[in-house]
């Protein structure tokens, strides 16, 4: 996951663990009403920040699995993961923020 941030940001590591940390706590945050619309905001915020690392690790075609360069590029970028990205988006604001 390093590999998918860009060069300009510090503290790669950090940043890939930091991420989880978030990922856990709005998993939380979603399942408690009084904070679930802010979660729900926020979560998308964070959607859509890390479909920037999803897009540099398309172009420099770098597969996740063996943390290499021998990834699908941009085919991956353009047939799976923006169709995924709006799916948790839709999801994501359906859930937290319409039924709420």
């Amino acid at each position: 996951m390093v590999m998918m941030i860009p060069e300009f940001i510090p503290a790669k590591l950090f940043w890939v663990y930091f991420t989880g940390i978030i990922e856990i706590a709005a998993g939380i945050g979603l399942m408690i009403p009084a904070i679930r619309e802010l979660t729900a905001v926020l979560l998308i915020i964070f959607y859509i920040l890390i479909f920037i690392a999803n897009i540099n690790s398309s172009k420099k075609n770098i597969n996740i699995f063996k943390a290499d360069f021998t990834g699908p590029g941009m085919s991956y970028l353009y047939k799976e993961r923006i169709s995924m990205q709006i799916i948790l988006i839709a999801w994501t604001w359906y859930f937290g923020i319409y039924l709420n």
